[in-house]
């Protein structure tokens, strides 16, 4: 099911400011506040342009408090713009149209839409009730995410008895229930293990590709980006400070990798010829090294010559990456 290439989100100067109630410590403070109140404005979002096309997969990433969420609540009509103009499949999102609301969802990781009493099978169908599916479509859909989550013996248990990783593939099959065009996942992968989160980003990449269903994604997984998105919007402080190619923006500011390196037997301060490896941790069991992305070959050369018993290579977190655009001046990279 392809869908057209046109632009389905697009935003011009969005703004969005807060006012924050400021009290004074104290009893005093709370009494001197009922005759006179100081508030203070916060600016979560700033003059974001934005577009994005159907049947992209697009990461939205950025530090705690930078105004993603914000950013989401206001495409799927949570809470409305302090400015701005916005245009979500055609409509205003915080009208609300039924029409509108039908075409989009929205997964978080840390929030469940599910029911916990009911079982699986009657969560979808009360699903399918919200959203006035046909049963024909019902089925349908139902048999093929059952089928490509693996979960059909899963569908007659409770809710709550599900793992965290089997919650979240439930998650995604309501979610996915009523044919949206634009799915938002705001930290889908979060605390699932290494496996869950594979088959997870597995599963994403054939609904963008197979569906055409348009995603936007936050996550502060390197890995979830790196993989699914080819498009990246990065904000900070409320400001989008890059918008372009995924593979671009790690090239150019994912400049560091971490090995981590395990030995059955203990060791002293190994002394490296590759000189511009750091040792950040130096215990007889394990050593740690930050080094640049262009010697972390030749620095593993080295450490296998001291027979480890384990090496693992960890990319640098997307907080850096984001401080690193921002130190920068990555705002001359948008697209």
């Amino acid at each position: 099911m392809n869908r057209t290439n046109k632009n389905i989100i697009s935003t011009s100067g969005l703004i969005k400011t807060y006012r924050r109630y400021k009290k004074p410590e104290g009893m005093r403070g709370s009494i001197a506040s009922l005759f006179h109140r100081e508030y203070e404005e916060k600016t979560a979002v700033n003059r974001i342009d934005l577009a994005v096309q159907a049947g992209e997969f697009v990461g939205l990433i950025g530090p705690n408090g930078a105004g993603k969420t914000t950013l989401i609540k206001m495409l799927t009509g949570i809470i409305a713009p302090t400015a701005g103009a916005i245009d979500v499949l055609g409509y205003y999102p915080n009208d609300l149209k039924n029409a509108f609301k039908k075409q989009y969802a929205v997964v978080m990781g840390q929030k469940s839409q599910l029911f916990f009493e009911l079982t699986v099978n009657d969560t979808l169908r009360l699903f399918k009730e919200i959203y006035e599916i046909s049963e024909d479509v019902f089925q349908e859909n139902k048999n093929y995410f059952v089928h490509l989550f693996g979960v059909a013996d899963l569908m007659d248990v409770q809710v709550r008895t599900l793992s965290l990783g089997e919650r979240m593939k439930m998650e995604l099959i309501v979610a996915l229930l009523h044919n949206p065009a634009i799915l938002f996942l705001d930290e889908p992968t979060i605390g699932l293990d290494a496996i869950a989160s594979r088959q997870i980003r597995s599963f994403l990449r054939e609904i963008n590709e197979k569906k055409g269903t348009t995603i936007i994604l936050t996550s502060h997984y390197v890995e979830d980006i790196k993989t699914l998105c080819r498009r990246t919007v990065v904000v900070n402080h409320g400001v989008k400070i890059y918008d372009g190619a995924t593979d671009e923006l790690f090239e150019r500011y994912q400049k560091n990798k971490r090995i981590i390196v395990a030995f059955d037997n203990p060791l002293g301060t190994v002394a490296l010829k590759t000189g511009s490896a750091k040792l950040v941790v130096d215990e007889p069991y394990k050593k740690e090294y930050e080094v640049p992305r262009q010697n972390a070959s030749g620095l593993l050369a080295e450490l296998m010559g001291h027979e480890p018993k384990d090496i693992t290579i960890e990319e640098e977190e997307i907080g850096i990456v984001v401080e690193r655009i921002y130190q920068e001046g990555g705002g001359d990279c948008h697209a």
